[in-house]
């Protein structure tokens, strides 16, 4: 129910890691994130046929962009009227909710009056309200106070997506689950989603200060090649280092890196030396920046805590996802979780360590998320179902991925049926595109 598969689909429309994983549908347009034309995307991916289902959510950033650019100002009542009108035709056109990514710009810059004024847009076609929240270490719970707000004063459902803490707050989950609790008592539809990993991926863009954004990438060098602006950058992040505790980015992996290919795999502290600068968390910064000017970076985040993983995990309203492309593989040195998200927590969290039945597993991967994102027809094994149906031993099962060598299938899913067509046969990917689009409850066909 947490993908990004635009800009993979035409390379690999069969989808083989989500198809290995026993993925039948997917929901993308996550983090903000998204087409704006869901008419004309829809339309062109029901041309070049896919192997799985696809939804997609209307993303806050593309919208703001649409009417704002990269700019850190709040809309004039025009300006916000606009984005609403974008956000009530995406609806019409199939989204299934509204979607935001407040660490990313330029929905970083938003203020929640607006999120709730576009969440409300989505709200009229019962949408649903995702958020990667404004923060998911040292400010989460304010984070999380935002989000059920929107839900609140939008009354729309809320999805918070990959439900997770990172330092200063680690083995603080059951406060951040309290939380979730405290709204379902009051009346609001909260739920969370998670990967099974104690990593994260993301830009490498996130670990500057947020001002530096404004305007856009010319506008960040501009600013780095200013002398007082790029130590104000440095100070700034040193701080930020402070209040989470760490010594070194040794934790921080260039999982992808177009300007500087030689870098995948390699933690920002083993660069830094490798470009023979002292190991000090200064260093490190100037050559998180030096990334920065060759382009930036797509990042694996070693920052949580196993405990936290497994506590999230047992919470009866947590979904399983992977928040993954559609992996190309062998390119790069990407988070495992595109790979082995399903068959991980079949795996080690059901068969390895016993920490939630098969039973509930299953539950978390199909009609739970089925029924929150109003998936009609799927999510169970009934009459009258559509038949996406996945197969398989959960004595053998297993996700075979790593942080190491990411570029490796999920076995054990014998047998998957996508809308009745046989897509996997005895663990082989017959190549079968029978996928189809999945619209939101606000769809209406040729208006």
């Amino acid at each position: 129910m947490h993908t990004h598969i635009e800009g993979d689909e035409k390379k690999t429309p069969t989808a083989d890691n989500f198809i290995y994983d026993g993925v039948t549908t997917v929901v993308t347009g996550n983090c903000g994130s998204s087409k704006v034309d869901l008419r004309k995307y829809f339309k062109y991916l029901d041309s070049l046929k896919m192997s799985v289902n696809v939804g997609s959510l209307i993303g806050h950033n593309d919208v703001r962009r649409e009417v704002l650019g990269e700019a850190a100002i709040a809309p004039n009542p025009a300006q916000l009227i606009r984005m609403q009108n974008i956000v009530e035709q995406a609806m019409r056109d199939g989204a299934m909710g509204f979607s935001t990514g407040l660490i990313y710009t330029p929905g970083l810059y938003s203020k929640t009056d607006e999120v709730v004024a576009l969440a409300k847009a989505s709200a009229k076609y019962h949408g649903v309200y995702t958020s990667h929240m404004r923060n998911e270490s040292d400010k989460i719970f304010d984070a999380i106070n935002e989000a059920i707000d929107v839900g609140r004063q939008a009354n729309m459902p809320v999805e918070i997506s990959h439900f997770k803490v990172g330092l200063p707050n680690w083995n603080r989950s059951n406060d951040m689950i309290a939380m979730v609790e405290k709204a379902r008592a009051e009346g609001l539809d909260v739920t969370v989603d998670q990967y099974p990993y104690t990593a994260s991926s993301t830009t490498l863009n996130v670990l500057l200060p947020d001002w530096l954004h404004d305007g856009g990438r010319d506008s960040v060098l501009k600013r780095l090649n200013n002398p007082v602006i790029h130590q104000k950058v440095v100070d700034e992040m040193i701080k930020d280092m402070q209040r989470r505790g760490r010594q070194h980015f040794d934790y921080a992996v260039v999982a992808h890196c177009d300007g500087d290919p030689s870098l995948n795999g390699k933690n920002i502290m083993e660069i830094n030396i490798a470009k023979g600068r002292e190991s000090t968390i200064p260093n490190e910064i100037e050559t998180i920046l030096d990334i920065t000017k060759i382009g930036s970076a797509s990042m694996v985040f070693h920052g949580m805590n196993e405990d936290d993983v497994e506590n999230i995990m047992k919470y009866p309203l947590t979904m399983i996802i992977s928040d993954s492309g559609i992996r190309e593989f062998g390119a790069g040195v990407p988070h495992p979780r595109g790979y082995g998200s399903n068959a991980r927590v079949l795996a080690m969290y059901v068969r390895g360590k016993h920490l939630i039945t098969l039973e509930d597993a299953v539950r978390k991967m199909t009609s739970l998320p089925a029924q929150k994102f109003h998936l009609t027809g799927r999510g169970l094994l009934q009459p009258g179902m559509f038949a996406d149906i996945v197969i398989f031993d959960a004595n053998t099962v297993q996700d075979q991925s790593t942080f190491e060598h990411p570029h490796a299938y999920s076995t054990g899913f014998k047998y998957i049926l996508v809308n009745g067509k046989l897509t996997v046969d005895n663990f082989k990917h017959l190549g079968t595109r029978n996928g189809v689009i999945l619209h939101g409850p606000g769809y209406q066909q040729n208006k």
